[in-house]
């Protein structure tokens, strides 16, 4: 008999990484992972706001069982007062919205929001096109240098 790991598809896989990274206690809205899974090997990529978020969800998915490489490509955003305060406007902005509420009280919201030098994306899933649309509306906030919407919808 093989072992359980060896059974486990790609797809399996990337859903038990998925569940890691959303299951670590400090990944935020800020943050954006991306996971891809071939072969049994995990490559890991996106933007974090602090090194340390890099690390621990590194650790974290190396322990799971079936994982039989990793790479780590996962950025760190620079630390910027500016940047922070924009966060913090584009999370009021965009979660303060009635029709994103109900996201705001989800333990995981779907919607992150990436700032990078003043730059915004848009990343994670809503429900249709229009609050993608809106989404998109709300983040044009002042001090916003352009925004990138990859949000992706579930229909």
């Amino acid at each position: 008999a093989r072992p359980f790991a060896a059974q486990l598809s790609d797809a399996a896989l990337a859903d038990r990484v998925a569940a890691a990274v959303r299951e670590y206690v400090h990944f935020g809205i800020f943050d954006d992972i991306s996971i891809s899974v071939e072969n049994r090997a995990v490559t890991l990529s996106g933007r974090v706001t602090m090194p340390y978020k890099r690390d621990d969800i590194a650790a974290r998915v190396k322990k799971i069982d079936g994982v039989r490489d990793l790479t780590n490509t996962v950025e760190v955003l620079p630390v910027s007062r500016f940047d922070s305060e924009l966060r913090d406007r584009l999370a009021r902005s965009i979660y303060g919205h009635p029709a994103f509420r109900h996201y705001a009280s989800m333990v995981n919201p779907p919607i992150h929001i990436v700032v990078e030098n003043g730059r915004v994306t848009l990343t994670g899933m809503v429900n249709n096109e229009v609050e993608r649309m809106l989404a998109f509306s709300l983040a044009q906030v002042p001090g916003t240098l352009g925004v990138k919407n990859e949000l992706k919808t579930d229909r």
